[in-house]
């Protein structure tokens, strides 16, 4: 779980940096397509661990 969260922090930031530096734009979007990539499989492993106990 940590790891997700420490993913997520990590792609945020990467958002963030593309935003204040208008040269890298191609940053926000692999930053958001990151973000959201981890986000869906985070909730789908936790859905999936959740539905076997």
């Amino acid at each position: 779980m940590a790891l997700l969260i420490g993913l997520l922090v990590v792609w945020l930031i990467l958002v963030v940096v593309g935003i204040t530096v208008k040269a890298l734009f191609w940053l926000i979007i692999v930053g958001a397509i990151l973000f959201v990539a981890t986000a869906v499989i985070g909730f789908v492993k936790r859905e999936a661990l959740g539905r076997k106990r």
